[in-house]
């Protein structure tokens, strides 16, 4: 699993720097660390059961709800609490645990700080982890929002990416969250070894005729430490090609955009306004606190993370403590610069004022090498075109010189 960052030791009271702004849009990430099996590829902070190891899934709500209630005392100290215009169950796959206890994470989300009248409520889960009870369940108690891990159509590429549903069964939960009211999301994710183009356009077709109102495609990336990385350093596996996984980009966005899908950041489509503005929010450097194990914060300039275990989270909470393992006080140079990598990559653009003068002036070059757009960028705006998107982190270093 992926090592959190350093930074200096958070205090044990979890409280924030006098003077944080508190202002603005809030959300709130509720990280539900639970896996059946750990896929290959994934170096998220997941655990098995025979990983939890003084931890149980059982008590985890009541975990959760000790850290809530600590953020809440803590946020009111420096202002009034804002409710959240976003929830987002993630994993491991927050759909292990009843349909009942994440609702309870959620009520406590709402006894704390309240929920705003329009908030998005959305839940990660498998396909192979929810039934049609579970998914009503969820949306009679608030959620408003599921997103699927269906990630491919063909079975030798989800063996590849040691998916373990039935891909006959997404169409069926995709239908049951469907009746259930729900808003659905599907995730992809292309370049896995063996995976042709011709793989990756039977994967496009089947998600667009399941009618989604969402669809995020990822390219396939091997991190350190993970089983795939090994197996390929092994020999095993075949590393992803980057020309066939541009291709695979390219095939993604020309079906979704022929089905009636708008691209809004480089990963991520959607059909009108049913954008993921959980995931929006962090694009725009906005406030959320993530509550669990491992989760990271942000909130007025301030990011922390906490203990990576599950039960060393839980020790902390039972003693009192903040979960929070370290933090970093950002600074306006830092804020600059993480806007620029992250407003770049979304439709609504990065502003050019927030570029210094050197890369103020790589804007006309950009522009002639088709990689931003000329209309937004005379408006005042940097936003990708499709090769941009393609050659995203080429175009940041230009922008950052």
């Amino acid at each position: 699993m992926g090592r959190l960052p350093e930074g200096e030791a958070a205090p044990t009271d979890g409280r924030l720097p006098a003077g944080t702004a508190v202002d603005g849009p809030f959300g709130v990430y509720l990280h539900v660390p639970f896996c059946s099996v750990r896929c290959g590829y994934c170096d998220f902070n997941t655990y098995t059961a025979d990983e939890l190891r003084g931890a149980t899934r059982a008590g985890y709500p009541d975990d959760v709800a000790a850290e809530i209630a600590l953020a809440a005392a803590l946020l009111a100290e420096l202002g009034p609490l804002r409710p959240a215009q976003t929830v987002f169950f993630g994993g491991g796959t927050p759909t292990l645990l009843p349909a009942g206890d994440l609702l309870t994470m959620l009520a406590g989300v709402r006894d704390a700080f309240g929920l705003a009248p329009d908030a998005e409520v959305s839940v990660e889960a498998n396909p192979d982890s929810i039934d049609a009870a579970g998914l009503a369940q969820l949306r009679a108690g608030g959620v408003t929002r599921v997103s699927f891990g269906m990630q491919s159509a063909v079975p030798h590429v989800l063996a590849a990416l040691d998916r373990t549903h039935d891909p006959e069964r997404v169409p069926l939960v995709v239908g049951w969250a469907r009746d259930a009211g729900l808003e659905v999301s599907v995730d992809l994710i292309y370049g896995a070894p063996g995976e042709s183009l011709d793989d990756w356009q039977r994967s496009l077709d089947a998600a667009v005729a399941m009618e989604p109102d969402h669809i995020s495609a990822y390219a396939l990336i091997v991190e350190d430490g993970t089983a795939l990385a090994r197996r390929i350093r092994k020999g095993e596996l075949v590393a992803p090609d980057d020309d066939l996984q541009a291709a695979m980009y390219e095939a993604a966005d020309a079906t979704l955009g022929a089905a009636g899908f708008d691209w809004y950041e480089v990963s991520n489509w959607a059909r009108g306004d049913r954008v993921a503005r959980h995931n929006l929010a962090y694009w725009r450097g906005q406030d959320w606190w993530g509550f669990g194990p491992g989760a990271h914060s942000h909130v007025g300039g301030v990011r922390w993370w906490n203990v990576k275990h599950p039960a060393a989270y839980r020790d902390r909470l039972l003693a009192g403590a903040s979960p929070a393992l370290a933090r970093e006080v950002l600074d306006d140079e830092t804020r600059r610069v993480e806007r620029v990598l992250l407003e770049s990559r979304i439709v609504d653009g990065l502003p050019i004022t927030l570029l210094e003068p050197e890369g103020r002036r790589e804007v006309a070059g950009l522009i002639a090498d088709e990689l931003i757009d000329g209309g937004a960028a005379l408006a005042g705006r940097v936003v990708p075109t499709l090769r941009g998107r393609l050659l995203a982190d080429a175009v940041v270093r230009r922008l950052l010189p």
